[in-house]
């Protein structure tokens, strides 16, 4: 009977969302229409009033996107105005049905005749609900912005939200790297996994190693589509790329003030290529000549685990983490060829020294190490799942992406989980069957993105906890300009944002399909690129 009861509540749900044109993205845990439906306009005369501090940086977005896409903003108050107003608030206690589970960045938003009422249960809170308000104004250029009376009651369901982009095959400018980070804050994404380091391309400044961006953030030439069989064509163009340390201090406060942290992958011990390339000396094989790759793939030629090596890395990452604030530090792990270690005497009489099983416990010993090493800064790790070979390092968060299997596996032995498989959050996969343009290949419409259950099945209710939720992959081998990394993304990433915010059993692929062409009409708003397929 309850069930019956469910059914027909949703069904009414539904109905009037569709009759009264809500189309939120990520759907909000609770929202109630009136009865009686009505509207409240938002003015050049409108007051945002700040009741409570540390709500500056909410405002500022909120004025931003109504001066690039409305052509005003409203000013600011300490004091309520009236009620032509969008007041702004934070309580550390809001009324939830569900106490026992709640994770910050929870809101309420109140619209009525009176105006507009957004309280967070912290400053977070309050700029989530201004992206439920943004999703709430016209697609469409007007003087008057007319807000629904609506009433929202929200949280997030994972504490890790998360997506990736990949600079290391394909640099991307600042002003790129700056929208897409609204774009993740705009859709409650609360983490940017920043690529900055590949085969193909070292794109963060380091002081002390100059020629990690004066050689290796270029390559001579790019492989132009999918690598062949020997008959292979480049553009015979040189490609260059990296951020300063000045550039990379201001996306970092960029993102904090959207509530977003970006935690920096510095790639190890495999896909080091470019690194190598400016001091061969890493190399197991120093002798032989070395240059920054040009097509992709991955190549046996990775760090030495010499202490040559390790102190390069420490002191790399001391530069890094003083860039970064991020609790987690990334630090790859992932496809590592050990070809070059099974070569190297050295390698062999390390194995030998550490008592290592194989190359698999000398990768095993090299990620313990560092580890160890951003420990004692007080940071923590994140690696691929491959960081499971040979022996998980103490402390170290696992990223599941070869499948679950790794993310099951780490959970089972206490460690924290982010699912982030190929099947469902690889967004360089083909959105389309038949191709429309050049990807790496695979296939995952946007439905499957929909369907992923971020907790598999085979975790206890205790093992799930270490699931602290999963990531949107973007891997740039064939995105070489904004607009197609805009396409690959959307509406992909808006879909994710979905399974990582909203409560389990409010997610309906049939209303998430209702809700697509208001989606595409805000995306046409903003200016940005997408895909149809679906």
């Amino acid at each position: 009977m309850n069930k019956i009861v469910l059914l027909f509540a949703l069904i009414s749900y539904l109905r009037v969302t569709a009759q009264n044109g809500i189309a939120i993205i990520p759907m909000p845990a609770k929202m109630v229409m009136p009865e009686i439906p009505g509207t409240f306009n938002i003015t050049k005369n409108t007051t945002i009033v700040l009741a409570g501090s540390g709500l500056e940086k909410s405002a500022a977005f909120l004025n931003d996107y109504l001066q690039h896409l409305f052509g005003f903003t409203l000013k600011t108050s300490e004091k309520e105005t009236g009620k032509n107003s969008i007041v702004l608030n934070y309580s550390l206690v809001i009324n939830y049905d569900e106490k026992n589970d709640h994770l910050p960045g929870a809101y309420t938003l109140e619209s009525g005749e009176n105006g507009i009422r957004i309280t967070g249960d912290n400053e977070t809170g309050a700029f989530y609900g201004i992206q439920t308000l943004i999703q709430l104004l016209p697609a469409e250029k007007k003087i008057t912005l007319a807000i629904p009376w609506i009433s929202i009651n929200d949280k997030p369901r994972f504490s890790y939200r998360g997506m990736h982009l990949d600079v290391g095959r394909n640099f991307m400018p600042v002003s790129t790297i700056k929208k897409y980070i609204d774009y993740l804050a705009m859709h409650k994404f609360n983490n940017f996994h920043w690529h900055l380091t590949e085969d193909q391309g070292w794109r963060i400044e380091i002081k002390k190693y100059p020629l990690l961006t004066q050689v290796g953030s270029c390559r001579e030439q790019t492989l132009v589509g999918r690598k062949g069989k020997g008959n292979e064509v480049y553009d015979g163009k040189k490609n260059c790329g990296f951020y300063t340390q000045e550039q990379i201090k201001k996306i970092v406060k960029y993102a904090a003030d959207r509530y977003i942290n970006i935690i920096p992958e510095i790639e190890m011990p495999g896909h080091a290529r470019a690194a190598i390339a400016a001091y061969p000396e890493l190399s197991c094989t120093p002798s032989e000549p070395k240059k920054v790759a040009q097509t992709w793939g991955v190549f046996e030629d990775v760090f030495c685990p010499s202490e040559i090596t390790f102190t390069f890395l420490e002191n790399v990452l001391d530069e890094v983490m003083a860039l970064f604030p991020s609790n987690y530090i990334h630090i790859g792990g992932d496809e590592c060829p050990k070809e070059a270690w099974k070569r190297s005497a050295f390698c062999q009489q390390l194995i030998k020294e550490k008592d290592l099983r194989d190359e698999h416990g000398l990768q095993s010993y090299f990620i313990q190490r560092i580890e160890k090493y951003i420990n004692s800064k007080g940071r923590k790790i994140i690696g691929w799942d491959e960081i499971l070979e040979g022996g998980l390092a103490p402390n170290a968060t696992v990223m599941s992406w070869r499948g679950e299997d790794g993310g099951i596996e780490a959970a089972k032995q206490n460690h924290d989980v982010i699912m982030t498989p190929t099947s469902n959050c690889y967004f360089d996969y083909s959105q389309t069957k038949t191709e429309d343009s050049v990807t790496i290949g695979g296939y995952l419409p946007l439905e499957k993105v929909y369907h992923y259950e971020p907790i598999p099945a085979k975790l206890s209710t205790a093992e799930s906890k270490h699931v602290l939720g999963a990531q949107g992959n973007v891997w740039t081998e064939y995105m070489n300009n904004p607009r197609k990394l805009e396409y690959m993304i959307f509406p992909r990433m808006s879909a994710l944002s979905e399974v990582l915010w909203s409560p389990k059993d409010k997610r309906n692929w049939q209303d998430f399909e209702r809700r697509l062409p208001a989606l595409k009409k805000r995306y046409d708003f903003w200016g940005a690129g997408y895909s149809n397929a679906h």
